[in-house]
């Protein structure tokens, strides 16, 4: 089983209350076994709400309002549905296809808490729980490389 982000799915649970669809990934979860997946949306914050990013150690929206609790939340909530669907499933949990940058999702790059688009290296806070029980990360544009 493989963990997707929801919204590269066409979900509309982006923070802006878009989605962003890849054919590339939809294309791949129809020959897989998959879990959709939004943290974000598992922690309870509205679609759509300010734009989030790391600021040091902490998650804060472009309004200033500290979200790392809710980000957090939504990110082990997360982990904890994938579980127990992989369990009840009787299918490991073999990888997952995150939104690259996302404070939540992204994988090696996060952006900077500038709020200007800029990228620093880093892990949002779901992809750093999958990668720390060994769960391989790629990101939409891996895909499309032909990564998994």
């Amino acid at each position: 089983m493989y963990l997707i982000s929801a919204c590269l799915l066409g979900r509309s649970c982006k923070y802006n209350g878009g989605d962003n669809y890849c054919r590339p990934v939809a294309d791949f979860a129809s020959r897989h076994s998959i879990l959709e997946v939004c943290p974000e949306g598992l922690s309870g914050l509205p679609v759509p709400r300010p734009p989030a990013e790391y600021v040091g150690e902490k998650i804060m929206d472009r309004e200033g309002k500290d979200v790392t609790g809710a980000f957090e939340r939504g990110a082990a909530l997360s982990l904890e549905r994938a579980l127990q669907e992989a369990k009840r499933r009787g299918e490991p949990v073999e990888g997952a296809i995150l939104k690259a940058n996302s404070p939540s999702c992204g994988s090696g790059q996060i952006y900077d808490g500038t709020f200007s688009g800029r990228l620093t290296a880093g892990y949002g806070c779901f992809a750093e729980l999958l990668r720390r029980r060994g769960i391989s990360i790629i990101s939409e544009k891996e895909i499309e490389n032909g990564q998994f």
